[in-house]
């Protein structure tokens, strides 16, 4: 098929956007419990998360799996920002991507879940310039059995390019057969940097695990689902973390050093950081999310959205064409290029003034319940959406 990554086979199933199955009920209805998501256990600082397993010859070696946590998060206060890195000690299967700490609704991580497809450990690698506290909160993830600890001043900002050299060095010593990362922003700088040193392509945007290598995943913006069977000597994937249900907690493993890389700090250069404060719920895991388009018309009517989402107790979410009118901060956008909504427990999606764009959709078409308010009867948001609210002047 064309555009279908090296070692990669399957055949698309098309579907209308409001058909997309949902990953996260598939998996569980088909018993695939190693798609859960590790999401900001007790305080888990972001950063990335990359899964890794052994061949299964290597099964007398420390035979683990990489997993590098997707998204960047808020930051631990006082605390610079590591990245959670787990493996697992694994002869065949799949991980679920871990996720930034964004609530307790999501926090217990779920590695736990791994293991009864996989049979197997889980080990995490964090990498950060002060990386123990948070060693310690990820060894308590029920069912990892080791951490590993890259801690170095070159990690502090977790650039992906001082992280890219942590993650080769590892797998270079252990010899994993997959690397699996959260489809996020950080990870994107990552996995592609990983894929060129390791001569594979990567497997994006990952929503079902059927087996060690059949995957089912979104293409052209969620219109497309796909099954894949990859037949690659080392698969490369980015996971949607929001597909996947959380675990528990309750884990005590053992925490060690990582393998020494050769980290480089001329590539890139950290120049500063902007973190958005708010006291309404993270756009990832609220349960309920009230967004605005080009509809609203300004960013003082946008007002009207914030006083909705407060009284619903909801996150407040944008279009591309709010951010790029000035409207709202360029976090606050949902879609393909930006934030996919619609956690395990998310309840309600209340779009004001979008027209319904293919890159909208594809962050949050998956909505238990849509609302959609527009003044345009044949906005193609309508035809994803449960209730549909036409205003005629």
């Amino acid at each position: 098929m064309g555009g279908m990554p090296g070692g990669a086979t399957g055949s698309p199933r098309m579907t209308k956007p409001n058909g997309v199955p949902n990953g996260a009920q598939n998996a569980m209805s088909n018993g695939m419990a190693a798609a859960a998501a590790a999401a900001g256990m007790a305080g888990m600082p972001p950063g990335m998360a990359a899964a890794m397993h052994m061949q299964p010859q290597q099964a007398a070696m420390l035979q683990a799996q990489m997993m590098m946590a997707a998204g960047m998060g808020m930051p631990i206060p006082g605390m610079p920002m590591p990245s959670g890195m787990a493996m697992q000690h694994a002869m065949n299967g799949m991980v679920a991507p871990m996720l930034p700490p964004m609530s307790q609704a999501q926090a217990a991580a779920a590695f736990h879940a791994l293991t009864p497809q996989l049979g197997s450990d889980i080990s995490v690698l964090v990498t950060g310039a002060n990386a123990s506290q948070i060693a310690e909160q990820v060894a308590k993830v029920a069912g990892v059995k080791k951490v590993l600890v890259a801690q170095d001043d070159k990690l502090k900002h977790n650039l992906p390019e001082c992280v890219t050299p942590v993650v080769l060095a590892a797998h270079k010593q252990f010899n994993f057969s997959s690397i699996v990362a959260g489809a996020s922003a950080f990870s994107r700088g990552v996995i592609p940097r990983v894929a060129a040193k390791l001569d594979c392509s990567p497997l994006t945007d990952v929503t079902q695990v059927h087996s060690a290598d059949t995957f089912t995943r979104n293409q052209y913006a969620g219109n497309a689902v796909t099954k894949v069977q990859s037949s690659a000597p080392v698969k490369l994937m980015t996971f949607r973390g929001t597909s996947f249900p959380p675990a528990s907690e309750g884990g005590s493993g053992a925490i060690e050093n990582a393998p020494t890389a050769d980290i480089k700090t001329d590539l890139s250069e950290f120049l500063g950081q902007e973190l958005s404060k708010s006291e309404r719920p993270d756009l990832g895991t609220a349960k309920i999310v009230v967004s605005g388009g080009r509809g609203v018309k300004s960013a003082e009517n946008f007002k009207l959205i914030y006083d909705l989402a407060d009284k619903l107790g909801a996150g407040v979410g944008a279009s591309r064409a709010a951010v790029d009118a000035g409207f709202v901060h360029n976090d606050m956008q949902v879609g393909q290029t930006g934030k996919i909504v619609a956690p395990v427990g998310f309840e309600l999606y209340i779009a004001i003034g979008i027209s319904g764009a293919i890159q909208h959709l594809a962050g949050m078409k998956d909505s238990k319940v849509i609302v959609a308010i527009n003044k345009d009867p044949d906005a193609p948001i309508f035809q994803v959406s449960n209730l549909c609210i036409s205003i005629t002047s």
